[in-house]
This record gives C-alpha cells, sequence and structure tokens, in this order.
C-alpha cells in the first residue's frame, strides 16, 4: 500500500485513541471539583447528605480517572510509534511537556488518589480534603500540560530549527504561547460544562425513578446552577477563540465557515466540495455571517478558502462539522440551562417530569461539544502538525502499513469493550444509589501513648 495509506491509517489510529482519552479528562475534571465541594460543605456543615454525595461520586471519579490514564499512556506510546519522526523532530520541546505533565500532574496524582479513594476512616477531615484538592490540582496540571503542548504545536514560537529539530530557546515563549492562554481556559471551562451535564443527568433519573431525592436534589441545583453561570462565560471565550483563529490560523478560519467566494450570509449545513471553487449543497442564513463578524450593517464577508493555495487547505468537510458540533452544542446548553433557570424561579424545577428527561438526554452534549472543538482544532490545522512548520505526512514514522492495519481494527475492539465496562460500571454505581439509611463515617485511629505491656518507658 501507498504512504498515503500508511498516513491516512495512522491518523485514524491517533484519532480514536485520543477521542477515547479525552472522553475521561471531560468527566473527570469537573467532577473532582465535585468532589472538593461536597466534602468542603461536609465539614463546614456536618450534613450526612454531603459525605453520602462524596461517597457516591468518589466512586464514579475513580473508574474514569483509571481509564483516563491508561488511554493516556497509549497516547505517548503512539508518539514514538506511529509518529517517529514527529517525535525526532519536536521531542526537545514536546517531549519535555509530557515530562512535565508527568512530573508534576501523575506523580501529584498518584500520590494523593489512593488516599482520596481508601482514606477515609484512616486519615482525618483534612487531610481528606486536601488530598482531595491535590488530584483536582493534579487533573488541572496534566490538562494544562496536554494544552501547553496542542497550543505549541498550533502557534509555535521561542524555538530554533537546528539540523530539521525544533529546539527551545526561551521556554516562557514556548509554554506561554500566542494560542495557549485563552485556549486553556476554554478547554478548562468546557470539561467543568460536561461534569455539569454528567452530574445533572444522573440527579434527573433519581427524580424519574423517584429515588434518592434529597441527594438528587443538590446535585441538580448545583449542576445547573453552575451550568447558568458558566455557559455564558463559555460563549464569551468561544468567541474570542474565533479572533485567535482567524488572526493565526486563517485557513482554518475559511474552512469552518465553510465559503468559496466572500459571503455575508452564515452557512447552517453544507455538502463542501474539498477541491471548490463551490459546494455542492448548503443551507445559508443571509446576512448573520456578517453580525457574527460584529458588523450589524451586513457589508462585511466571511473569508473564502479559495484564498488558501489547495495544497494546504484543511478538510472542510470536518473542520465545518467540527465547529458546528460545538457551536450548536453550546447553543443547545444554553437553552436548556436558561430553561432550568425559569423553572427554578417557578418552583417547578423539581417537579416537571419531562425536563428531568430531557437532562438525562443532555447527558452526553458536553463530552460531544469538546469532541467537536478537537475535531475542529486538530483538522484545521492541516497540512500541518506544527503549524507552518512541519507537515503531517513528512511526520509518519517509516511503517510498513499491514501493523497499522491489524492495529486498528484491535484498538477499536479494544476501547469499545474498555467504553462499555466503563458505562457498565457506571450504570452499576447509579443503579445502586448513594443508599439511604444513615451513615457513619469510620473513626481515625487514636495514636498509641501508653507503653506496651512489656516494655518500661524511657526516662
Amino acid at each position: 500500500m501507498s504512504h498515503t495509506t500508511l498516513l491516512d491509517l495512522s491518523r485514524w489510529q491517533w484519532a480514536l485513541t485520543a477521542a477515547f482519552h479525552i472522553t475521561f479528562p471531560a468527566v473527570t475534571v469537573g467532577t473532582s471539583v465535585f468532589l472538593i465541594v461536597c466534602y468542603a460543605m461536609y465539614m463546614r456543615t456536618d450534613d450526612q447528605l454531603w459525605l453520602r454525595m462524596f461517597r457516591f461520586w468518589r466512586r464514579i471519579f475513580a473508574i474514569g480517572f483509571t481509564l483516563g490514564v491508561v488511554s493516556g499512556i497509549v497516547l505517548t506510546f503512539e508518539f514514538g510509534l506511529n509518529w517517529g519522526r514527529f517525535a525526532h523532530d519536536v521531542g526537545p520541546i514536546v517531549g519535555v511537556m509530557i515530562a512535565m505533565e508527568v512530573v508534576m500532574a501523575f506523580f501529584l496524582e498518584a500520590g494523593f488518589l489512593g488516599l482520596l479513594v481508601y482514606g477515609e476512616g484512616r486519615i482525618g477531615k483534612r487531610m481528606m480534603l486536601f488530598s482531595t484538592c491535590m488530584v483536582t490540582l493534579g487533573t488541572t496540571l496534566s490538562v494544562t500540560w496536554i494544552l501547553v503542548a496542542n497550543s505549541w504545536m498550533q502557534t509555535p514560537a521561542g524555538y530554533k530549527v537546528v539540523n530539521g529539530q525544533f529546539q527551545p530557546v526561551n521556554w516562557i515563549h514556548v509554554i506561554f504561547n500566542p494560542s495557549f492562554g485563552i485556549r486553556m481556559v476554554h478547554m478548562l471551562v468546557a470539561v467543568l460544562i460536561a461534569a455539569a451535564w454528567f452530574i445533572g443527568g444522573i440527579s434527573a433519573w433519581y427524580f424519574v425513578k423517584r429515588r434518592h431525592l434529597p441527594v438528587a436534589r443538590r446535585g441538580l441545583s448545583i449542576a445547573l446552577g453552575s451550568l447558568a453561570v458558566i455557559l455564558p462565560v463559555q460563549g464569551f471565550i468561544g468567541d474570542s477563540v474565533v479572533g485567535y483563529v482567524a488572526q493565526y490560523k486563517t485557513p482554518q478560519f475559511e474552512a469552518q465557515e465553510g465559503n468559496w467566494k466572500p459571503n455575508t450570509g452564515y452557512n447552517i449545513l453544507e455538502i463542501p466540495n474539498q477541491a471548490g471553487p463551490a459546494n455542492i449543497w448548503q443551507v445559508s442564513l443571509p446576512w448573520f455571517g456578517s453580525a457574527i463578524s460584529q458588523d450589524w450593517t451586513g457589508h462585511t464577508a466571511i473569508p473564502p478558502l479559495s484564498l488558501t493555495p489547495k495544497n494546504l487547505r484543511p478538510q472542510i468537510l470536518t473542520t465545518f462539522y467540527g465547529f458546528r458540533v460545538m457551536w450548536f452544542g453550546w447553543l443547545l446548553m444554553l437553552a436548556v440551562a436558561m430553561t432550568g433557570v425559569i423553572l427554578r424561579l417557578r418552583g417547578r424545577l423539581y417537579s416537571t417530569g419531562w425536563f428531568h428527561k430531557l437532562l438525562i438526554v443532555m447527558v452526553p452534549t458536553g463530552c460531544l461539544a469538546i469532541w467537536g472543538g478537537w475535531v475542529l482544532a486538530e483538522t484545521g490545522r492541516q497540512p500541518w502538525l506544527v503549524y507552518g512548520k512541519l507537515l503531517t505526512v513528512a511526520a509518519v514514522s517509516p511503517l510498513k502499513t499491514w501493523p497499522v492495519v491489524i492495529s486498528l481494527p484491535a484498538f477499536v475492539l479494544f476501547y469499545v469493550a474498555l467504553l462499555g465496562t466503563y458505562i457498565w460500571y457506571v450504570a452499576r454505581v447509579v443503579r445502586e444509589g448513594p443508599g439511604d439509611g444513615p451513615l457513619v463515617e469510620p473513626a481515625v485511629p487514636a495514636f498509641r501513648t501508653e507503653p506496651r505491656p512489656g516494655l518500661t518507658p524511657a526516662i
């Protein structure tokens, strides 16, 4: 088979692994923040309901965290196996970032995860809360270093090229490259949104089943209250991200809008023609594209992809629809969250059955929006891996094609099995529920203050 086939298979294998991996941080980072809230409120109020919630969500967090770590390790191996040339060329920069994630994030998580999961009754409450905070900090640092590496690939800075290899000359510029700050904030808010829908949907399920209503009431209240605040904020952040794309990655901006000629309208759906110079079919809203560009007169046209040479154009299909999955997903989530606000103000949030069923359906929307955003960012960067500096076709390992052909379906089956196991376990925990009986917190063993029999105290 051709080099192009090898490249396509390697890209599919990477995309599959990355999509599987990002599902778990999308839920666990925000869930870890929720664990802090539950245990801190328990310490403050001594209300056993908060402790019940903490124990329940800790079980769900632990399995998601474990699978996230395992799938992340696979990505690291794929750097060296499928993308050996890329690993060689960017190793002095990206390799250091991966090492920093291990040192700062994995070690921190490994040091405190055991205390979070098994420490109750063995350590004091303050140490329990501290351990939960450290695990949350570890998950946040992990996301941070991933975004540092990926953002540097989007907008490389602070380097020099020596014998075809990128070497750092200013680590401040490398880390705080032009796109890192806004993309980091965008991602952190996105994982909070995904976790809030996860928590809100499971809480709504208990309302539908009329079980564990005190836990469901608090979970639903916190989830929808958080969404009502952070979803509008995410809209402003997302607009800033589009501004960075238009400035630094103009071909992606052109592809995500899907125009082949200047257009003041906004394309909702289309069947793109990668070669151009026109789409096969499209549905557009007149004037709206100009309005999104903050020109309410309707005269500002969105730049067309025909301005970019054919060999440097991103894939329009994935870029266009990746953006719309994220954008329309945000609009849907905002509408549902605002509906929840209205129901709360009218005193009907906990008694409206159709809304609870809707929230169950909304559980995966946060993750789907994150998937759409990553598809947009990664396919919109093509045909470059390091934007404007290293082509994807030049970064794949010189492998025989048959090992990738065999391993790709094996990866698919393995990840489907793991994802099925995760869904089964979460469903089992939800069916079991947080319980309704009285809770007894294990007593922390006291230190021995008296001498053991047969031993004489030192004088």
